[in-house]
């Protein structure tokens, strides 16, 4: 009968606690002179709940979103009118790319990579950085498919 009361309070505090762990991280970002507001940070944390329900995933800390908030930061394409924004977005591209690399590549590496073409490749495009991701995450497939091939297995 009290399940549902508990399951919310329970999410209230797991909901608080990430928004406390992004809060943290953030502080990188001012140094670029990016601030998240708590609510911001809070809606970013359902939106990537909603993106690992819609694909799938499941996952037990807020480790991508903290590291996709520091490493971003720095990007001289992010700017306190799009921070946000791109942060929603990078969520969505990088667990779009988990699946499509079928997790093999780790995830401060996918990071790393989603960096180099954003700040290269696209100059701060993300529909280019979208574009030219599933590209890389096709060749990737492909190369796994050839060197499976190749050990007979």
């Amino acid at each position: 009968m009290f399940l549902p009361k508990m399951l919310h309070s329970l999410d209230a505090t797991i909901l608080e606690q990430y928004t406390d762990e992004i809060e943290e991280v953030t502080q990188k970002a001012k140094e670029f002179g990016l601030v998240l507001t708590r609510d911001e940070i809070k809606n970013l944390i359902v939106s990537r709940n909603q993106v690992l329900h819609s694909y799938g995933r499941v996952e037990l800390s807020v480790d991508v979103t903290k590291e996709l908030a520091e490493v971003f930061c720095a990007s001289p394409y992010v700017d306190d009118k799009n921070y946000v924004s791109t942060l929603y977005e990078l969520q969505e591209i990088f667990y779009y790319l988990k699946n499509e690399t079928e997790d093999k590549i780790g995830d401060s590496q996918l990071i790393g990579i989603m960096k180099d073409y954003f700040d290269d490749i696209c100059r701060g495009s993300l529909e280019l950085l979208k574009s030219k991701l599933d590209e890389f995450a096709e060749r990737f497939r492909s190369d796994a498919r050839f060197r499976k091939s190749l050990l007979g297995s």
